[in-house]
């Protein structure tokens, strides 16, 4: 009788373990020479107070290729962590013009054979002459042909410092190099370009009269933002007398037509020599920070607000946020079943409450590694994922409403489950529960993961950043950190002798604390919502339909003989084979309602790469809120401290626009913005002002930190008599 919700678990875990694999990694150390990375300068010798060129020469064997800034449909484009001398600081890549790189039904945007990523790099007025300097850079990639490997390389430059009034000029080794690498930048464009709609379509207007339609071919649009267009769809051309015009398939059809779509247009044009290809730079190119690490160039530092985070330190950061979470409002089901659980065991012996305590702390541990292992292999396959990838999912979304449905209907009395309330495991066993608490543990860990605690996106950001082994520490200490209390708890004798003795009142608490559990589940359901469409949706609640049925039909067998029981089981068991088959086929289900895809209310705009670049090129200052219809901790930020009559006031009295990003679905734009800034999920509030790095605000925010934020800006002619923002909190 006790089997249906081990059951249900198994099949449900089956389902989302399997959709939540990704591209295989091999396990193989990287193969030598895939890439051949080196550090080139245009200068014989540095002049002091005088920007110099550098570039990163990047060789490909035959058949590789790395990625452009945009890398198309996947991939990750390369990244320079500069460490350079006091004083000297880092421009932007230069990123040169890219190629169209077809791989299946994917098209991807990035280099093959050889590219040269210039930047500029301005030394200090004073150098000491005769002193040479070293320039130091980290360089990461991704190299794929039939799979993708990571690589990375440490470089270093060592140049001389040129006598007071001298000229070293350029170095004549690298004259050829450097020619080359600035021949693949894209021209700025010299002809008008406009945008219009067509249907779900844009086309791009280049105003260039007089071209030939026979000597224009192989055109192609490389749009700067990562969602703009669909990378694999048809560019259809078309060549006229008023010029050229490209026909691209929007990726959001439904939001409103933008107003610019900056990019790069490639195309090949006759010459006497043959086809000559051309690249023209449409729009102002987003300007990027060059990566952290460049002495005086501060960049921007993750929560903690140290920039040079230890392994040991992350570490510490992560047992302390693992600590917090259990206050967070995801863990509050499962800290009822905790308490309930500890009550069970009261009366067995210490040693056995403790290996209750040791069991429940192997399951949160080996759930936070599997999700830390699937997480990194992820990664390292060129996958956009961050923490709480899996609840992108809506396989796993639906499957974990499912589970706690089924624990709440067993709350509520409707199906016994086992002789203990942590009876979701204890069909697994019926010697001492353990598995029951080992169970709960993974529970805890999979319902914990929509929350983020303070300290919590520090750790994990470095944990990705570094190797596996140390990744899986940094996971591991989160982990323990979840589990601490519930651990120290079983063994305190003395206070497990003070806890109320099991009876009957526990059914009515039992009973009570099945209302949270299908508040989750209420709450999984609207996150499906913004997942997938109305179709999948009722699905979904069908299948909810039929958990309860086979629930309910599972315990009406205890009262029926041999015959009646079986047949009540097989129906039980065919209706959660239908809630399988119901869950799996949301898999296909992107859908189309799309959280903050469309311009809201009160001035709050979707975010875009290229939107945050436009607004600070305007000197706008601007407000970054990177959310997730699944991330609680956001929501409840939201709703208390962004989405207030205040905070909205002082955006508009000081013309803040406020950008808002939806990680509910994947979206590669998101992800490398979070990871920019050193985080590996959501939440993520950025206040740009001017040219200067953002601030980055708490994980958990209040309406009065805000407000004293915004309160930092500068406004001009204020009034006297006006109150500071801080003041009205």
């Amino acid at each position: 009788m006790t089997r249906l919700l081990p059951a249900l678990l198994l099949v449900l875990a089956g389902l989302s373990g399997a959709h939540a694999q990704g591209p295989s990694t091999p396990k193989a150390k990287t193969p030598s020479g895939i890439v051949r990375a080196s550090l080139v300068a245009e200068p014989a010798a540095i002049e002091p107070g005088k920007a110099f060129a550098v570039g990163v020469r990047m060789v490909m064997k035959p058949g590789w290729h790395v990625y452009w800034r945009n890398p198309g449909d996947s991939g990750l484009p390369p990244e320079v962590n500069w460490t350079l001398p006091e004083g000297f600081s880092a421009g932007a890549i230069d990123w040169p013009a890219p190629t169209r790189i077809p791989v299946a039904h994917l098209v991807n945007h990035g280099f093959k054979g050889e590219t040269v990523l210039l930047t500029q790099v301005t030394p200090p007025a004073t150098l000491p002459a005769g002193r040479p300097v070293n320039l130091d850079a980290k360089l990461s990639y991704l190299a794929c042909e039939e799979i993708c490997i990571p690589g990375s390389a440490d470089l270093r430059l060592t140049l001389p410092v040129a006598e007071a009034g001298t000229s070293a000029g350029a170095d004549p080794r690298n004259a050829e190099l450097f020619a080359k690498a600035r021949d693949a930048l894209p021209d700025a464009s010299p002809w008008p370009v406009r945008l219009t709609q067509d249907g779900k379509r844009l086309v791009l207007h280049l105003d260039a009269e007089g071209l030939k339609p026979d000597a224009v071919r192989a055109v192609h649009f490389f749009p700067y933002a990562e969602t703009a267009i669909e990378n694999a769809a048809a560019q259809d051309l078309t060549v006229d007398a008023s010029g050229l015009h490209l026909a691209l398939t929007r990726a959001t059809p439904d939001e409103p037509m933008p107003g610019d779509l900056p990019g790069v247009l490639t195309f090949e044009e006759g010459g006497a020599d043959g086809p000559v290809r051309r690249a023209l730079a449409i729009g102002t190119a987003p300007t990027t920070a060059p990566a952290a690490g460049a002495v005086g160039e501060a960049a921007p530092a993750p929560s903690g607000g140290d920039e040079a985070l230890t392994l040991w330190t992350a570490v510490g950061l992560a047992l302390l946020g693992g600590l917090l979470l259990n206050l967070m409002p995801c863990v509050f089901p499962v800290l009822s079943i905790k308490v309930l659980s500890l009550v069970q065991h009261s009366g067995e012996p210490p040693a056995r409450v403790r290996l209750h305590g040791l069991a429940y702390t192997a399951g949160v541990l080996a759930a936070f590694l599997a999700l830390a292992g699937i997480l990194i292999i992820l990664k390292s396959g060129g996958a956009g994922v961050g923490w709480g990838f899996q609840l992108q999912s809506p396989v796993v979304v639906a499957a974990l409403a499912y589970l706690l449905f089924a624990m709440g209907l067993s709350l509520s009395g409707v199906v016994h489950v086992g002789a203990g309330i942590t009876g979701i495991g204890d069909g697994l066993t019926r010697r001492s529960g353990l598995q029951g608490s080992f169970f709960t543990g993974v529970l805890a860990t999979v319902v914990a993961t929509p929350c983020t605690a303070p300290f919590m996106g520090t750790a994990v950001g470095f944990a990705l950043t570094q190797t596996p082994f140390f990744s899986l520490m940094v996971f591991a200490s989160l982990g323990l950190g979840l589990a601490l209390p519930f651990l120290i708890l079983t063994t305190w004798p003395a206070v497990v002798r003070r806890l109320p003795r099991p009876g009957a009142w526990m059914e009515t608490v039992k009973g009570v604390l099945a209302f949270p559990i299908y508040a989750t589940v209420a709450w999984l359901v609207w996150v499906l919502a913004q997942q997938v469409g109305p179709s999948s949706l009722f699905a979904t609640l069908i299948g909810l339909v039929l958990v309860g049925s086979a629930a309910w039909i599972w315990e009406r067998a205890r009262a029926a003989g041999p015959l009646g029981m079986r047949l009540a089981q097989g129906a039980a068991l065919a209706a959660l084979l239908a809630v399988a088959g119901l869950t799996a086929s949301l898999a296909g289900d992107s859908g189309s309602a799309r959280v903050g895809a469309t311009a809201e209310a009160d001035g709050v705009e979707p975010f875009t790469q290229a939107r945050l670049d436009g607004l600070r090129t305007e000197g706008r200052s601007v407000f970054v809120n990177m959310t997730a219809a699944w991330c609680i901790t956001c929501q409840v930020n939201e709703r208390t401290a962004i989405a207030t009559d205040d905070v909205r006031a002082a955006f508009k009295a000081r013309n803040v626009a406020y950008l808002k990003g939806d990680w509910t679905n994947q979206n590669p734009e998101i992800t490398r913005l979070l990871e920019r800034h050193g985080r590996s999920g959501v939440p993520l509030y950025l206040l740009y002002e001017g040219s200067a790095p953002p601030a980055v605000l708490p994980q958990i925010l209040t309406k009065g930190l805000v407000l004293a934020e915004l309160d930092r800006l500068k406004v001009p002619e204020r009034r006297a008599d006006e109150p500071t923002l801080a003041a009205r909190k």
